[in-house]
């Protein structure tokens, strides 16, 4: 058997935080929820059974939170932050599939939500 691609994934991490480029936005700040997908190559772990051979997603959660605390005008912004941050914190990255998608954008229309989704690799 071989592995042929490798992800590890979280869906829906909300954060409530203060980016955007309006006056309230960053005042009263508002919901933001960020889904995650990392391709990286986990075979030594699924042998071994470590924690130490994959991508922690717990890590991953704690490196998301700790960039989404810091305000930011630009979703584009962040989610680079995010991707840097992952890359040099584990190896076995390749890509990573970001989405941060803004709640309640001021943009005067009835949605679910704006935002970005990008995919950057090494």
């Amino acid at each position: 058997m071989k592995i042929i691609k490798s992800y590890i994934f979280i869906q829906g991490l909300r954060f409530y935080a203060f980016h955007g480029i309006g006056v309230l936005e960053k005042l009263v700040g508002q919901n933001f929820i960020v889904d995650i997908k990392i391709e990286a190559n986990i075979v030594q772990s699924c042998i071994s059974d470590n924690v130490n051979d994959t991508v922690n997603y717990a890590s991953v959660y704690d490196i998301i939170k700790e960039e989404m605390e810091k305000p930011s005008h630009l979703l584009e912004h962040i989610s680079k932050r995010i991707a840097e941050h992952l890359f040099n914190s584990f190896s076995i990255i390749d890509t990573i599939q970001l989405k941060i998608t803004k709640q309640t954008p001021p943009m005067g229309a009835d949605s679910k939500g704006a935002g970005v989704e990008i995919i950057y690799e090494r």
